[in-house]
């Protein structure tokens, strides 16, 4: 019976670990995002090719997608993973265990201010579960949590999709950020109008852009000539005087770029929401839910 169990989990595992390989598109990414060796991955996902008698994936320099034959059994391979996982948590619920793994999906000013106090606070609780945070835009994040892959996320919306959930985590206010030798560096608070006549770093996330709509609700058009996902690169390109942004206060926080913040007027803020699927949260997440 042990044998026969390690072996349904072994595959099981290999079979997890060819999901993340097609999500992440190379064995180099997936095994980053798994934490093992690009050798190892590899050799799972030849493992189950050969027991299977066919090619799952194609390889190329570029990476790695389906074969014909994987999109066949793809949707049967995500299927047993995620009900694997939900029968591993219903074991532990009915064994009144608070072990195992909460996935968290967020971005770089929640993962970074917000929840290391949050799972230090948890830790010291429960010591038997462990964490894993993905990184990624708002919509990669709320389809995570969606398709099961993630326990919780957290965005600064509400969930666009059915059977989600959100808990409001915290406001978190839109502030001017502007090089130390710029004219608006001296004023109490930066108008939207001010920030329309400079060049604007811009501040984007996948299909979410947050900065945009301002201006068009003030009827103005930003000038923007760059723009990145990445919150430390818009801070490094203000210090060097490449334009102004608008930055959330949250990544704000312990800034060391020689850059000054200012309120915007009216004080616009977003909500940072915690989302979970209503029908299937694990023990543990429900627990860690209560924390924040």
């Amino acid at each position: 019976m042990q044998r026969w169990r390690r072996a349904v989990e072994t595959n099981i595992l290999k079979m997890q670990v060819l999901l993340e390989t097609v999500r992440a598109g190379s064995f180099t990414r997936a095994a980053e995002r798994l934490s093992y060796s690009q050798s190892g991955v590899s050799r799972m996902v030849g493992d189950l090719e050969a027991d299977w008698g066919f090619k799952v994936l194609d390889r190329s320099r570029e990476g790695v997608v389906l074969s014909a034959d994987g999109r066949q059994v793809m949707p049967a391979v995500e299927a047993l993973c995620e009900e694997f996982g939900r029968l591993q948590r219903r074991v532990d619920e009915m064994r009144g265990l608070m072990r195992g793994k909460i996935c968290i999906g967020t971005f770089s000013s929640v993962a970074t201010h917000v929840l290391p106090p949050v799972i230090a606070r948890f830790r010291a609780d429960h010591p038997d579960v462990d964490y894993e945070l993905l990184m990624g835009d708002y919509s990669e994040i709320e389809q995570w949590v969606a398709e099961g892959r993630c326990d919780l996320g957290f965005i600064p919306r509400e969930p666009r999709g059915a059977g989600m959930a959100s808990r409001p985590l915290v406001q978190d206010e839109l502030m001017a950020v502007v090089p130390a030798g710029s004219s608006l560096a001296t004023a109490e608070v930066v108008s939207l109008a001010d920030l329309a006549n400079e060049q604007f770093i811009l501040l984007e996330r996948g299909s979410d852009d947050e900065i945009t709509p301002l201006f068009r609700r003030a009827g103005l058009t930003v000038r923007s000539k760059l723009s990145t996902w990445d919150d430390y690169a818009i801070m490094a390109m203000v210090e060097d005087g490449l334009g102004v942004s608008i930055l959330p206060a949250l990544i704000l926080r312990r800034c060391q770029f020689d850059v000054v913040v200012r309120p915007l007027e009216g004080h616009p803020h977003r909500q940072i929401n915690a989302i979970y699927r209503t029908a299937d949260v694990s023990l543990a997440a429900a627990r860690f839910l209560e924390y924040l």
